[in-house]
């Protein structure tokens, strides 16, 4: 459970507060079954010896009852310039201030961080530092759509494409594939998954079999340091043996479906509402996309054609110096799930389009409203 928080003096908060059950590493040490003892270190969860009574969990003196932690064990971070978390290890949450001392059952400490997480690193860190922040700024920054995989990565794919002999690569199925247009199209992609960027679902079809064909160990030439987490690892290896058959497969798939090479992304990455394609922006946590979409893949329909999972509830909030914040939210599903409701579909169209809805706070701001409808109700006697 990750709190995020700030005021309009410039304060910051990050917190993990949350009723957590009190397993240190000194009882998950003592204590772990055979299993916990794989299943803590891996993931933070513990397997206890419940039959013995030296492995109870014991109390806080700030916890609200015993058996949890207390406030002071939990991972905290306050007034830093900025604070950042992608679902992602309370560590790194300021790259410049980590944070450390607590129990495995919060989080890692000094582990490989994913690529949305170091993606949100480099621009968050990167707005701390211009300053002068308005709404408009986090606006822009959640449909920027940036593929941080792309930046790291894209250049080495095209110029590896290049050298293929003969510009083909063999397919998983043995078969050779011509992958001579596809190097061009990665070569000019905008790294971006914005609904018009071209190569993009080329590239996120190849990064997705990449990672299947490649052990994360042998994916980067450059390893991961916990001294230069954000930028490590990097360098991709188009040596490792899986890398042409994945250039291949995603040539082959997309060709075999009809799609373009360089076809817009959202021409095929769209939801269907009220009978009409939406458009859908953003991209794969795998590929570091901060606006996340996990659309569901089917060729035969024309690509990715429902997004189950993703950017759901946004809000961009600041202050302006009048007493009233300044708020843009958005609920990418829509208001209702009826299809026959009028708010079935109405602020999907808007996150098709990049737009937002003005929240409305102070009375001056509601009374101002041009769609503000006031129904007065009064009981006949």
């Amino acid at each position: 459970m990750n709190t995020l928080a700030a005021d309009r003096a410039g304060h910051s908060l990050f917190t993990q507060s949350q009723v957590l059950p009190r397993i240190t590493d000194d009882v998950a040490r003592r204590c772990s079954t055979e299993l916990g003892r794989t299943t803590y270190p891996a993931s933070g969860i513990a397997i206890l010896d419940g039959s013995r009574g030296d492995c109870a969990l014991g109390g806080d003196s700030d916890a609200v009852v015993p058996g949890i932690f207390g406030p002071a064990r939990m991972p905290t971070l306050k007034d830093a310039p900025y604070a950042e978390n992608s679902n992602g290890t309370a560590w790194m949450t300021n790259a410049d201030r980590p944070l450390t001392g607590y129990e495995r059952v919060f989080g890692t400490v000094g582990t490989q961080l994913g690529l949305r997480t170091r993606g949100a690193i480099e621009d968050v860190a990167a707005m701390a530092d211009r300053g002068g922040l308005t709404v408009r700024d986090l606006q822009r920054q959640q449909f920027a759509n940036r593929v941080p995989t792309g930046d790291l990565a894209a250049g080495d794919v095209a110029r590896a494409c290049a050298a293929l002999p003969g510009g083909a690569a063999t397919g998983s199925d043995g078969k050779a594939v011509d992958v001579s247009e596809a190097c061009g199209v990665l070569k000019a992609w905008d790294r971006t998954m914005d609904t018009g960027s071209r190569g993009a679902l080329l590239f996120d079809r190849f990064w997705r079999r990449l990672e299947q064909a490649v052990p994360a160990d042998r994916l980067w030439k450059v390893p991961f340091s916990a001294a230069d987490p954000v930028r490590t690892p990097n360098t991709l290896n188009t040596d490792a043996p899986g890398f042409p058959a994945a250039l291949a497969d995603a040539v082959g798939e997309l060709r075999g479906a009809g799609i373009a090479l360089d076809a817009p992304l959202g021409t095929h990455q769209f939801v269907v509402r009220d009978g009409k394609r939406l458009p859908i922006p953003g991209g794969a946590g795998r590929l570091g996309v901060w606006n996340v979409i996990e659309p569901t893949w089917d060729a035969a329909a024309g690509g990715y054609t429902e997004v189950p999972f993703g950017s759901s509830h946004l809000q961009a909030v600041g202050w302006d110096g009048s007493r009233c914040p300044v708020a843009r939210t958005l609920l990418t599903y829509s208001q209702s799930s009826n299809p026959k409701s009028p708010h079935y579909a109405d602020q999907t169209r808007l996150f098709s389009g990049e737009r937002w809805v003005t929240s409305r706070f102070c009375e001056k701001d509601i009374l101002s409203s041009p769609k503000l409808k006031v129904v007065r109700v009064h009981e006949r006697r």
